[in-house]
């Protein structure tokens, strides 16, 4: 059969592991595609020490790309929103397929780019823009294709996941994990995307889309942060029996679905609580498979690499194929608009740290607020003051509850003289 012959846009981390990837493992790659794949050439501003490109043609300015003629697949790896989304509409334009890593892109543009692709009978693979080596849009939107999706939980942002792990085994403090996370390259020189939870909602945004045949709407993502997740809600949780995660969740109800990232007490016993370090992992529950559980790197030059090669392979078997057959972008031939709950009428346990006034009565005040607005404690520790204050600390764990009713009762909480502060709270989820 004749070449496949790609283009590849960018030469950073992951373009070059895909350049890399690609070179070196021809053989394999052709057997698996049934055709061999060719390299035609690269566009990169700045050369990568770590990719030898020989005599593959090399360019500054990425139309030269998708203007060439000869390239079968465009490979976007530039990331961000401006340039890499006028390459992803400009490949299509001209005809041609692309793959692309870059998540902000689809999550915040997917639908404009689908239309576009669909316009000119082309496709867009994106597996490398969710959880790096981890085939999960594959897993969902073809694996599991057969069940009605229920739920699905992730930690899909590894800095966050790494963040969270120094904290609880060498009981570090945030700002001082955060400085080695950036030192080691896992977080960047503005950590804002990672930390606060942007990236993990546009990853979020993408697996949701295709676990229930809906619109992608990161707008409507709630996205919290771990910034403010102190050294003793890590200790409290695990004396309790929690792990706390940066999760994205998302969770079919009568009323519309959940979508949200924040910080998550889970039971140590659940198999995603012991997924550490940088290591991204996903569960998905269906209704015939029950629950499933990916786990790997979520990131970095090999891992991601091998998810766009991934991608280039399987175009490169059906691209002679007509574009019916070519499996949906977001999973289903027809999207159903279906309401995004927002986050005060979601419905969840929680974790409640309450810094209050060493004083008689207090804790029964807290618990008359909360009875009064039906919320049951499933669980409760006091801590005596420090010996230089006078600051008592209670520790609740609470049954499920709409959020709305929980705001009232910690607005309640705090207004009370004896409390010291803000209440701190972090959402409990079973994942059974």
């Amino acid at each position: 059969m004749k070449p496949v012959k790609v283009g590849i846009c960018g030469l950073g981390t992951v373009g070059g592991g895909t350049f890399n990837v690609l070179s070196k493992n021809a053989n394999d790659i052709a057997r698996r595609a049934g055709r061999e794949i060719i390299i035609a050439q690269v566009a990169t501003r700045h050369p990568n020490p770590n990719v030898d490109t020989g005599d593959v043609a090399v360019t500054d300015n990425v139309m030269d790309v998708i203007n060439n003629p000869e390239i079968d697949i465009v490979i976007e790896l530039i990331g961000g929103y401006t340039i890499a989304k006028e390459v992803v509409l400009g490949a299509i334009a001209n005809g041609k397929h692309v793959v692309t890593a870059n998540k902000a892109l689809i999550a915040v543009h997917g639908a404009e780019i689908f239309a576009a692709a669909e316009a000119k009978g082309v496709s867009v693979m994106y597996e490398a823009a969710v959880a790096g080596g981890i085939p999960i849009i594959k897993a969902i939107r073809e694996g599991l294709a057969a069940n009605r999706i229920n739920w699905l939980a992730g930690i899909i942002n590894g800095t966050g996941n790494f963040i969270l792990t120094e904290m609880r085994d060498k009981g570090r403090d945030f700002a001082d994990v955060l400085k080695e996370a950036q030192e080691l390259g896992y977080a960047e020189a503005d950590p804002t995307f990672d930390v606060e939870g942007i990236d993990a909602a546009h990853k979020l945004t993408i697996l949701a889309s295709i676990a229930y045949g809906i619109p992608l709407q990161f707008e409507r993502c709630y996205t919290e942060g771990i910034s403010k997740i102190t050294q003793e809600d890590v200790e409290y949780a695990d004396e309790l029996g929690y792990r706390i995660k940066h999760l994205g969740i998302s969770r079919r109800g009568e009323n519309g679905i959940d979508l949200r990232v924040h910080p998550t007490m889970i039971p140590v016993a659940r198999p995603i609580a012991k997924v550490d370090g940088v290591l991204n992992a996903v569960m998905v529950n269906g209704d015939a498979v029950g629950d499933t559980l990916y786990v790997g790197a979520g990131a970095g030059a090999g891992p991601t690499a091998s998810a766009v090669v991934a991608d280039v392979i399987d175009l490169a078997r059906t691209m002679d194929a007509p574009a019916t057959a070519a499996v949906n972008h977001l999973a289903f031939d027809t999207i159903e608009k279906t309401y995004v709950l927002p986050i005060e009428d979601v419905e969840t346990a929680y974790y409640l740290r309450i810094q209050v006034q060493d004083k008689t009565g207090v804790l029964a005040s807290v618990a008359t607020i909360l009875s009064e607005r039906g919320i049951n404690i499933e669980a409760i520790i006091q801590k005596e003051p420090k010996a230089e204050d006078d600051v008592a600390q209670i520790i609740l764990l609470t049954h499920r509850i709409v959020e709305r009713d929980m705001n009232a009762a910690i607005l309640a909480i705090e207004s009370l003289p004896s409390t010291v502060g803000e209440v701190t709270r972090i959402r409990v989820e079973q994942l059974d």
